[in-house]
């Protein structure tokens, strides 16, 4: 298994995202009023309120606008349920085409633009997108903000050293100076005159470092490819009231980088392609076409699928006939009962050899023999051949026993008057001695 991190999918370019904390209590209600004055201000084109869902406990709403007169802009906001601290929020927008930071912010297709809103608060830190924060006086607090915003990739964060302490003009935000697609997303901290060592080794760990008197853009977690921390540093900052051109020019560049999605991001944006239920009639007259053919190419599918099943049973039924078939020929038959009656040769040896001890005069007893009734003549038993069975009713004539033979008589012929013999096998050894005696003493 590879221990590697999985690379995360860049933010499209059609993509504007962010998310904060609502202070309040009473995020949900502030949502419905701003959406109903927007709408009849024509701010935007409509908005639409997700009905609750069991299966998830965020509440989302749904706006639409257009920009320029052609560029459509659906924006999507969950908001989460409600804790101490308040309640997160996530928005996610997208475009019709590139994003252009002259574009106005997503964020006012849902809240109200009040400068002192309970919605501006960046969920990471607390702190407000678009205005000056100072740095807490503590070092331990000073490093544990940094890194808490070290790791935040939903806002651009910018650390400022105040090379003397500012007039009034001198603490105009950044965000002044910024895009209208930027202001809502970049959170400025000032360090005092006092700081700059504080600050630069609470940065340390993250490669970057604050000239006295200017200004850095910190990279955020994960960094985006081609971030270089000589690049998006600024040596002086003037704070007298006048625009920072090269500040602004480096966050612009910074917000330009194809950057990693945040987390949690890749979830929002899948729901506001797929999830969307803001639709115009021409939207839904398109939507339902895909439906249709989609439906379409399932069906065909599974008409297909069920050809090829009934059109492989039929094909399987056929082999089936024919097999049995085959198994019911009379060739096959006889075959089969050849194959079953067959003798091995072990036991045409012995039947050949039990016929052997028999003799010429052996042969099996005729079946009214085997029943018990009466036989016309007897045959002297031999000396290998087994004695017959005694008959109560016709018992035959005693035969003598001659220890000599005169002459050398063929074979016996035993005759039956109701059954014909059987044959006997031809055996090439002639007769024994005793065999021979007693067809003689026969005879005579």
């Amino acid at each position: 298994m590879s221990t590697f991190p999985a690379a995360r999918p860049t933010t499209p370019p059609t993509v504007w995202l962010t998310r904060g904390r609502h202070a309040g209590t009473a995020a949900e209600d502030v949502l419905r009023r701003a959406l109903r004055r927007l709408k009849d201000r024509q701010d935007i084109d409509d908005f639409l309120e997700v009905p609750e869902s069991a299966a998830s406990p965020y509440r989302v709403f749904e706006s639409r606008r257009r920009i320029a007169g052609e560029v459509t802009v659906r924006a999507r906001l969950s908001l989460a349920p409600g804790t101490d601290g308040g309640q997160d929020w996530t928005l996610v927008a997208e475009a019709s085409r590139p994003w252009d930071p002259e574009w106005p912010s997503p964020v006012g297709m849902f809240w109200p633009q009040e400068p002192d809103a309970d919605w501006r608060h960046d969920a990471a830190t607390g702190l407000r997108p678009g205005e000056v924060n100072p740095l807490p006086e503590d070092d331990k607090a000073v490093r544990r903000r940094l890194r808490d915003c070290a790791r935040d990739a939903w806002h651009l964060h910018v650390v400022v050293h105040e090379a003397m302490t500012p007039d009034e003009r001198g603490r105009t935000p950044l965000a002044h100076w910024l895009p209208p697609g930027l202001r809502r997303r970049v959170v400025e901290h000032r360090a005092t005159p006092q700081q700059a060592r504080v600050v630069n080794w609470a940065l340390r760990d993250l490669g970057v470092e604050v000239p006295r008197g200017g200004a850095v853009v910190l990279p955020g977690s994960p960094a985006p490819d081609g971030y270089d921390a000589g690049d998006f540093s600024v040596r002086a900052v003037f704070l007298d009231g006048t625009e920072p051109t090269d500040l602004v020019e480096a966050v612009t560049r910074f917000d330009a980088l194809p950057r990693p999605l945040p987390d949690g991001a890749q979830e929002a944006l899948t729901a506001l392609r797929e999830d969307w239920r803001l639709l115009t009639l021409e939207e839904e007259l398109a939507r339902e076409r895909e439906l249709v053919a989609m439906y379409a190419e399932a069906l065909d599918a599974m008409t297909k699928s069920r050809d090829l099943y009934r059109e492989a049973a039929d094909r399987a039924h056929e082999a089936l006939a024919a097999y049995r078939e085959a198994a019911e020929a009379p060739g096959n038959r006889q075959q089969s009962v050849a194959r079953t009656a067959a003798v091995s040769p072990l036991q045409q040896l012995t039947r050949a050899l039990d016929r052997l001890k028999g003799g010429p005069g052996f042969r099996r007893p005729a079946a009214h023999e085997a029943s018990g009734a009466s036989r016309p003549e007897a045959t002297a038993p031999g000396p290998w051949a087994p004695e017959p069975p005694s008959v109560a009713s016709e018992p035959g004539p005693a035969v003598p026993e001659s220890p000599s033979v005169a002459s050398e008589p063929g074979p016996a012929v035993l005759e039956s008057p109701s059954a014909a013999p059987e044959p006997q096998p031809v055996i090439s050894a002639p007769p024994p001695v005793a065999a021979r005696s007693q067809s003689a003493a026969s005879d005579r």
